[in-house]
């Protein structure tokens, strides 16, 4: 029994691996819900319009051992394949686009592996709509076919249209374009298309109208944006012709004519009526009411009308017949019917054309003499003409006009019956010119109006015309322009002046003449109109280059005109250039040039251009001189006085040179001067004193006298300010003595103000330099007057007096001058002496005033500080 019941290795192991198989489990797909994801694909929804490409969902799933799972799609056998899936991942792209009107469901079989087992799943997609999809119309084209009696309001065609999409984007509205141009409107919901309330259809006005609908959808989304789509098609409506209009006849008013080689039965005229409805019209019926007296009659159908008489029978020269045309219904019934007037006119042959006559019988010219420039309005009474058309009525009647230069003369009557006395009148005055034409030549034409034959005759009319003396003499320019030289002798030619008067005989001849205050110099030859100079004139450019005159044409009955000369004359170089003086003196200074000026007289260009030059000079490298402006200037290189000394030997340095003026002239004149020059060197400071002091170098009175002045008036303003500080201290009941003034007072003062006086000095060279220098204090009221007095100090003198008795300490550097508001301490300046002893007056009176104030402050007692 035990040996029985032994198992062998290979028995456990066999077993062991039966067990294993058993419990390898299924993979799943994860569940998440019908929004998820990420799962089965189960209940997935993707809108048609997804883009190709999308990743749309992921495939998940696990396994229960946790061995790793792949994914894969298959599709039943003919279904078009929309999904990719990657096996690893799980991820689901779409690779075929989506067409919901197509196809709104997709059927896929999603399946997990774990590499032993596999899982699938049959899953449906959900294709959700997008608006992709355009309104399309149905049943089209549309032809419609309306009874003109159609009322208004009434519906009379449904129009059709449907969208694929669902929702708004499958809902349709109608509108029509240009509904305010049309008769007819629709419902925007239902598509019925009616006539407007209050419209009407005509078929007689308009036969068909083309209407225009437009079908649009409610819009929707389609890849993201709003779009509303819209499609239009056009309804012809036809209007049907119903018979409510009645017949009208054609080409009225009627008018015929019997001749008097007419026979009886013959035609006269046809009237025509139409049927108002044009669309089934029906026949016509023509009677003749009254009017015919029985010699006419009309085809009941054609409506032709025949005389039933020869014309000798007809009683009356004209007949009015009353005509009937009236509608035959298709049963046969007579409807509507209309009136017409037919006017019958019974004539003899045309067998007379018209005739002009003349005083002794038919005549085909006539002639007249007469005076140019006749009045507007006069009749050409010289001219008997008459005109006669020996036919009757119609016949008779023929139309007048003169053929040739038109809107001169106008005949009358323009339209004659029979027979009419020819009238010419005269209807453009200027026109009739004997200047223009001496002989005026028209054709007369008498032509038929109504008759087929039209016969016509013609008659020349000459008029040959007789000369006035309607024109004025007319110069050729309204102005001439001449110049004759400066040079020319008296009797020269200036210029020939022409006029012209195309009147003939003694009227045409023209006398000329000149006058104006500018005539003086010339004469004009009477017949030729040739301008000359008087035999003593003599001409002048530069005393008068320019004149104006007027010259008359006249003709021998005194009409005349005028015409303006403008003479220029011409400038001849005749005058040489001259300076001022022979011998002119300058002063140079270092660096600054020298200008000399030589006018020439002549008027004008080139001949008063004058150019400079110079002739002698010795050394001769010394000066430059400025061909157009005449400034002389030293060489670059010669910047100081010890150069020239250098060149040459002459200390006092003062030059002469030959300075040339020439003309541009041709010929050319030039003139020649001496000029001295005196160099010296700049040594004075830059400003407005040196610069005066240089322009009155040459001239030391007039320096002397501006100085003098100028101290003048210092002194006196000195004199007054000092005046009228005294009367104010003197009259005040609050002065104060100066030491208390001063002890009560430690502050420094307010404000201060600098003046600097004029300080002479003597620089090494022979020019002067002016120093100014100010220095005045402001005063603060001590008195507490609310009035701050500035007095000016006065100019201090070169040695300043000695001090009084009763002056200040010998320590005290300065001296003071007692006001009511301070006292004015001024600087003491010392200068040397100068040259001129012009200033010794003012510094005499400086002292004096000096003095005054130092007895004035001994007065106030002013104690020592």
């Amino acid at each position: 029994m035990k040996h029985g019941r032994h198992f062998t290795p290979s028995f456990f192991l066999s077993l062991v691996h039966v067990c294993l198989v058993q419990a390898n489990y299924a993979p799943y797909f994860f569940d998440n819900g019908a929004r998820s994801t990420n799962g089965n694909m189960a209940l997935l929804s993707l809108s048609e319009d997804t883009p190709v490409g999308t990743h749309v969902y992921t495939l998940n799933g696990t396994d229960p051992e946790g061995d790793p799972v792949t994914y894969d799609l298959t599709y039943e056998a003919g279904s078009r394949r929309y999904f990719s899936v990657d096996k690893n991942l799980g991820n689901v792209t779409l690779i075929e686009e989506l067409d919901r009107e197509k196809e709104d469901e997709i059927e896929v079989i999603v399946s997990i592996s774990d590499g032993l087992s596999t899982v699938s799943e049959k899953v449906r997609i959900l294709v959700m709509d997008a608006n992709d999809e355009s309104p399309e119309f149905i049943n089209t084209p549309y032809i419609v076919e309306v009874p003109e009696n159609t009322p208004s309001s009434s519906s009379i065609f449904k129009i059709e249209a449907i969208d694929k999409d669902t929702g708004s984007g499958g809902s349709i509205t109608y509108f029509l374009q240009n509904i305010h141009a049309n008769k007819f409107t629709i419902d925007r919901h239902s598509g019925v298309l009616r006539i407007k309330t209050g419209v009407t259809l005509d078929y007689e006005k308009s036969r068909t109208h083309f209407v225009v609908v437009v079908a649009k959808d409610g819009g929707g989304k389609l890849r993201g944006d709003n779009k509303v789509f819209s499609a239009s098609t056009t309804v012809t409506i036809n209007v049907q012709d119903i018979q409510d209009t009645p017949p009208m006849f054609i080409g009225t008013p009627y008018y015929g004519y019997v001749y008097e080689d007419t026979l009886a039965g013959s035609e006269v005229l046809t009237v025509v009526a139409l049927d108002g409805d044009r669309g089934k019209p029906n026949n016509i019926h023509y009677c003749i009411v009254n009017g015919d007296e029985g010699s006419f009659e009309i085809s009941n159908t054609t409506g032709a009308i025949s005389v039933m008489k020869s014309p000798n029978q007809l009683k009356k020269e004209v007949y009015e017949l009353k005509v009937k045309a009236s509608e035959i219904s298709q049963e046969g019934d007579t409807s509507e019917h209309i009136f017409a007037t037919v006017t019958i006119r019974v004539v003899d042959l045309n067998n007379h054309p018209p005739t002009f006559y003349g005083e002794n019988g038919p005549q085909n010219r006539f002639e007249l003499t007469m005076y140019e420039h006749p009045p507007e309005g006069e009749i050409l009474r010289g001219l008997k003409i008459t005109v006669n058309d020996s036919d009757q009525g119609a016949n008779a009647k023929f139309n007048l006009r003169l053929v040739g230069p038109g809107g001169i003369f106008r005949v009358v009557p323009q339209t004659v019956l029979n027979e009419a006395q020819v009238t010419i009148i005269v209807e453009n005055s200027a026109a009739i010119d004997y200047e223009s034409f001496k002989v005026l030549t028209f054709k007369l034409l008498a032509i038929e109006v109504n008759t087929p034959e039209k016969f016509s005759s013609t008659a020349d009319v000459v008029i040959r015309l007789l000369d006035t003396n309607d024109n004025v003499p007319k110069f050729s320019s309204d102005y001439y322009i001449a110049r004759i030289p400066e040079n020319s002798p008296g009797g020269s030619n200036v210029v020939a002046v022409t006029a012209t008067d195309p009147d003939s005989g003694l009227w045409g001849e023209i006398k000329y003449s000149i006058y104006g205050t500018g005539a003086d110099l010339f004469l004009i030859h009477p017949s030729t109109g040739i301008i000359y100079t008087q035999p003593w004139a003599v001409l002048d450019a530069e005393v008068n280059s320019k004149y104006n005159f007027y010259v008359k044409a006249e003709d021998t009955d005194g009409k005349y005109s005028l015409a303006e000369v403008f003479i220029t004359v011409l400038d001849v170089n005749d005058h040489s250039p001259e300076f001022n003086e022979n011998i002119q003196e300058k002063t140079m200074i270092i660096g600054s040039p020298v200008k000399i000026e030589a006018i020439d007289q002549d008027a004008e260009e080139p001949n008063n251009i004058v150019d400079y030059s110079i002739m002698q000079a010795d050394p001769a490298n010394v000066f430059d001189i400025d061909q157009s402006t005449g400034e002389i200037k030293l060489k670059s290189y010669i910047r100081s006085l010890d150069i020239i000394h250098n060149i040459t030997k002459n200390k006092d340095c003062i030059w002469s040179l030959v300075v040339q003026a020439k003309d541009r002239g041709s010929p050319s004149f030039s003139t020649t001067a001496v000029l001295k020059i005196d160099i010296t060197e700049e040594t004075l400071h830059k400003g407005p004193m040196a610069a005066f002091l240089m322009q009155t170098k040459d001239n030391p009175m007039k320096a002397l006298g501006v100085l003098a002045g100028v101290m003048g008036i210092m002194v006196l303003i000195t004199i007054m300010i000092s005046t009228a500080m005294f009367w104010r201290n003197k009259r005040s009941n609050k002065v104060m003595p100066v030491r208390r003034i001063i002890k009560k007072r430690q502050m420094p003062p307010s404000r201060t103000i600098r003046m600097e006086w004029l300080k002479f000095k003597r620089p090494s060279n022979a020019a002067e330099k002016f120093v100014v220098e100010e220095d005045v204090k402001s005063l603060h009221n001590e008195n507490s007057n609310n009035n701050i007095q500035v007095v000016p100090v006065p100019p201090a003198s070169p040695l300043p007096p000695p001090p009084p008795a009763l002056a200040p300490r010998s320590d005290v550097p300065g001296w003071r001058v007692p006001t009511v508001s301070g006292s004015l301490t001024p600087k003491h300046v010392i200068k040397p002496p100068k040259k001129k002893g012009h200033g010794s007056t003012h510094n005499a009176l400086v002292s004096e005033l000096k003095m005054r104030f130092e007895k004035r402050n001994a007065a106030f007692g002013e104690p020592h500080i």
